[in-house]
């Protein structure tokens, strides 16, 4: 029977670091859900982001700690959405605060490392 596990330390360093980040950025959506308080006053665009940070970071993170690679590709994706989401609204993809934008940009650097996806294209079911 495969073992489940939600962090993989026989990954490489950038892989299990982009794994942290997923976990901790979707902590931070949650808290940052209960600080706002009411979902019913959050436009549909927040709750999209919301759902994707949250869903898409958590099931990301253990997809790539199983080694699967419908987690890779949805780790990516979560990564991305901010940037997408914010030229959408915004017009401008960097334009999230400063400390937000550097663990969005780290996020998408650990991810599509050269060490990444050579790990997850050989061993990745």
């Amino acid at each position: 029977m495969e073992r489940r596990r939600w962090l993989n330390p026989g990954q490489p360093q950038t892989l299990v670091i982009a794994t942290f980040l997923l976990y901790i950025n979707a902590a931070f959506a949650v808290l940052e859900l209960l600080r706002v308080g009411r979902v019913i006053n959050l436009s549909a665009i927040g709750l999209v982001y919301y759902a994707i940070t949250i869903a898409g970071g958590v099931l990301g993170g253990y997809g790539i700690a199983n080694e699967r690679r419908w987690g890779y590709v949805l780790a990516l994706v979560t990564a991305f959405a901010p940037f997408a989401l914010a030229f959408y609204i915004l017009g401008n993809p960097f334009a999230a605060p400063i400390l937000t934008l550097i663990f969005e940009i780290a996020l998408v650097a650990l991810l599509l490392h050269t060490q990444s996806r050579e790990y997850q294209k050989i061993w990745f079911k």
